[in-house]
């Protein structure tokens, strides 16, 4: 299929390195691209190549996926809970089986080492396993009426969804919202991130190897104002699930309050770390630095705010150095990297501004706060590590999404637990401590949808993954989830 060219005039250079799978659209259950003929590049973040070339869909793409999910809508909520968990586990299996492709294509997008793509990939696997079972017990209840007869409740699919995920994590996110989707027996359409089209679409071709209806689930690709305001203004569209920041959730509770739809959201965190006079500061700073740094600090958890004992700090801010200088910048396929770059110059150019931006404030930088030296290609960003950071620093107040840790120090738990709580954001936090007092404190006194303890797996298909206040609603995994995706309909039986 012949490619235009793409209208950026200061388009990076085209990738020769390896083979790049061909992202398309699933409309109806065909494989195409954009009806318009537009493109556009896919850029690596390690080289600032072109990769190659997403099409760009938009209002046309939209209407056509409409309407094969409203011919699947009747079809696939019939079909019985077992036998769509049957379905889920097909596609579980097919990625299995393509886990490699999966995990090669997403570092080539995001950048991050394929040495820990493939994590990623099982994390996926694990939410369709997870939900194939949610389908199977997917029951109502009986209740006996005061006034005779029998109260009965029956669950039904809320209709067609439609998902709007960011770059991150692209295949669990995608993944969070198709399988709860599928299980509870609603269609849906899915809008990637336009910087992770080949990883979308080897994720939905792993749905259409189960032999899924079509329609029921579809991919568009493009950018997010060509196609999200017609989805979300869609009077049959009744369930959003969006994966953004706080700032596009707040623009689309605005346009889905137009048709009263459902939604689940995930939005902005930034997330606080309470490290207690009683944890052991070294190991402590060492997970806080695996953490942090993990894919460049492009992660919605990600410790974002050290607030550090001041008794243990010394011991902690060097760890978290050693472990920050002990980390190698490199591409996403060379075998001894450990951290790759951020994955769009946009949010390069942001993290490097706000790291000026704290030494302005009047922080100690201790260790990176600049570009690396020798890389000429690439958004690359130094592991950095600030201690003295002032509360009223932007750093402690906004997230960074990238690889800034930032420390201060506290001497009263009452007074770090004020701290910790002082953003809007509630997506997640963290504590360390060995006194079993202290824990229980902690997990009162942090205001977050998850809480950490001496660990930071806080991610698991079995259990909610979600936020409160301005860092969202609703929750991804677990049981709670699949109620998103369903209606509870009340019919009181009386005998005739």
């Amino acid at each position: 299929m012949r490619r235009p060219p793409a209208t950026d005039t200061n388009r990076p250079r085209r990738s020769q390195a390896m083979t790049y799978h061909t992202p398309l659209m699933l409309i109806g259950g065909e494989w195409r691209t954009a009806a318009s003929g537009r493109f556009i590049d896919v850029v690596d973040p390690c080289t600032e190549d072109v990769l190659g070339q997403v099409p760009a869909g938009g209002p046309d793409e939209v209407a056509e996926a409409l309407a094969h999910a409203r011919a699947a809508l009747p079809v696939w909520r019939a079909v019985h809970g077992w036998e769509r968990g049957k379905k889920l586990r097909r596609i579980a299996r097919e990625m299995e089986r393509r886990r490699d492709e999966l995990a090669r294509a997403l570092s080539q997008e995001i950048g991050r080492p394929l040495s820990q793509a493939g994590g990623e990939v099982a994390i996926a696997i694990e939410q369709f396993d997870w939900f194939a079972g949610e389908a199977e017990r997917l029951f109502g209840e009986t209740i006996p009426s005061r006034q005779g007869g029998r109260l009965v409740t029956d669950l039904e699919p809320v209709g067609i969804v439609a998902a709007f995920t960011a770059w991150n994590f692209p295949i669990n996110l995608l993944a969070r919202k198709i399988a709860p989707a599928l299980a509870a027996g609603c269609p849906i359409v899915c809008r990637p991130s336009e910087q992770t089209p080949a990883t979308s679409t080897i994720l939905i071709e792993c749905c259409e190897a189960a032999d899924l209806p079509p329609g029921v689930v579809q991919l568009l690709q493009g950018r997010a104002e060509d196609l999200s305001p017609a989805l979300i203004a869609a009077p049959e569209v009744r369930k959003i699930s969006l994966t953004g920041s706080t700032r596009v959730g707040r623009l689309v509770m605005a346009q889905a309050a137009q048709t009263v739809k459902r939604l689940s959201m995930e939005l902005g965190g930034h997330a606080p770390v309470v490290v207690c006079e009683s944890a052991d500061a070294k190991a402590a700073a060492a997970a806080c630095a695996a953490f942090k740094f993990r894919n460049a600090g492009q992660v919605c958890i990600a410790p974002n705010r050290f607030y550090v004992h001041e008794r243990i700090a010394a011991a902690f801010t060097q760890r978290m150095v050693e472990e920050a200088e002990a980390l190698r910048l490199g591409g996403a396929f060379d075998a001894d990297t450990t951290m790759g770059p951020l994955t769009t110059r946009a949010q390069r150019d942001r993290v490097e501004a706000l790291s000026e931006e704290t030494r302005a404030s009047g922080a100690r930088l201790l260790t990176g706060g600049a570009r690396p030296q020798g890389r000429n290609r690439g958004f690359f960003f130094e592991p950095t590590v600030f201690d003295e950071v002032p509360d009223d620093a932007r750093i402690m107040r906004e997230e960074p999404f990238g690889p800034l840790a930032p420390i201060t120090t506290f001497t009263d738990l009452d007074d770090a637990l004020a701290r910790a709580n002082s953003t809007p954001y509630g997506l997640a936090a963290y504590a360390f401590t060995r006194d079993q007092g202290e824990a229980q404190a902690l997990s009162r006194g942090l205001k977050s949808g998850m809480v950490g303890l001496n660990t930071f797996a806080i991610a698991h298909a079995e259990a909610p993954f979600g936020g409160v206040d301005q860092s969202g609603m609703g929750r991804e995994g677990g049981r709670q989830a699949i109620l998103d995706y369903l209606d509870v309909k009340m019919t009181h039986f009386m005998p005739g």
